[in-house]
């Protein structure tokens, strides 16, 4: 497929700029894949769509708080950094966005306050640079650092500036491994009390770790959707939730993901046989139509911007044509879209 078969005309207004009130009071766009029924719900009637000895797996990624507000060294202009992602764990070294980028050439350098310098190593794009940190401590030690003195790295499609709620906001409630500069979308909606009452009526939850980086919110920029390389991301499935997921396989019932990153993970460690293995590395599979996905029977996913992969990765599982129609459904009945958007559950 091409890339301008995922264009379509996003109203103005429709990407939402702050979330429900409420998580699960977002509204759930329920897509059957076999009838081709639309329903309209609200994300916490969730429950009533799954079965007990389903299994719904989630990502408990934490996302580190990667926008930073720095001061150039002597000078002491401000300067905006924000961390797209790690090139060289092992010396520090990140690739980021500056603003303003016209201020900030190769040895200069950036305080974070008083506990934190980086030093600009090299140019890439016109607003992007890689830095290196001089940092004495270990690596968990400099990202809990980064992420006490940033602030939440919204999605450039959010037009306003970061604020202090969205340290609360854009986080699931259940986030645990911190290692994402991007939330996983559709776990935002997630409340204590939503899963309480899937784990009551019998829904396994198993919960693996993808940190979502700048491959999840990538911009396109081939035709030819082959041709597109896709920004490596890192996951870890461990042994108890591979052990879950086969065991729901083997019943027959149905493997749930949530959001984009889960899903890429699951069929990024798939067996020949078509069972889910434990494994802990990096993928940069890139799903679009057509694709024959091999874990997953449903999938809840938010509404996504034109021409995005998790777009492409939506359509791959509920069609593409289905699911197109579904978004302009969702265009006419004004849901809301990108990472602090409605939802969309795929049966």
């Amino acid at each position: 497929m091409k890339l301008a078969d995922f264009r379509f005309d996003l109203p103005y207004g429709l990407v939402k700029l702050r979330p429900a009130q409420e998580r699960d009071e977002a509204r759930l766009m329920v897509v059957h894949r076999q009838s081709n029924q639309i329903e309209h719900r609200l994300f916490r009637d969730l429950v009533d769509y799954v079965d007990e000895e389903d299994t719904l797996v989630l990502n408990d990624t934490k996302v580190y708080f990667a926008h930073l507000d720095g001061h150039k060294d002597r000078t002491g202009a401000k300067i905006e950094v924000r961390l797209l992602r790690e090139l060289k764990r092992e010396d520090y070294i990140w690739d980021v966005l500056v603003d303003p980028a016209r201020k900030i050439r190769i040895g200069n350098k950036i305080r974070f306050g008083d506990e934190l310098v980086a030093e600009v190593l090299d140019n890439t794009t016109s607003r992007g640079r890689v830095i290196g940190f001089h940092f004495n401590g270990t690596r968990d030690e400099l990202l809990n650092l980064i992420h006490k003195l940033g602030k939440a790295p919204l999605p450039e499609g959010i037009d306003r500036p970061s604020d202090e709620l969205d340290k609360e906001h854009y986080q699931t409630i259940y986030a645990k491994s911190l290692g994402a500069t991007t939330a996983p979308f559709a776990g935002l909606h997630f409340t204590k009390h939503l899963l309480k009452r899937l784990e009551i009526k019998g829904v396994h939850l198993a919960y693996l770790t993808m940190h979502m980086g700048t491959g999840s919110i990538q911009k396109v920029n081939v035709e030819d959707l082959s041709k597109f390389k896709m920004e490596s991301e890192n996951f870890i499935i461990h042994p108890d939730v591979s052990e879950c997921v086969n065991r729901t396989l083997a019943k027959k019932k149905r493997v749930i993901a949530v959001g984009v990153g889960t899903s890429k993970a699951l069929e990024s460690t798939v067996s020949v046989s078509g069972e889910l293995k434990p494994r802990e590395g990096w993928t940069n599979r890139f799903i679009f139509p057509p694709y024959r996905f091999r874990i997953c029977s449903a999938f809840i996913t938010n509404f996504h911007l034109p021409q995005s992969t998790m777009l492409m990765h939506a359509c791959a599982f509920g069609g593409y044509e289905r699911i197109m129609d579904a978004y302009q459904e969702a265009i006419k009945e004004r849901y809301g879209f990108f990472s602090y958007g409605d939802a969309m559950l795929i049966l």
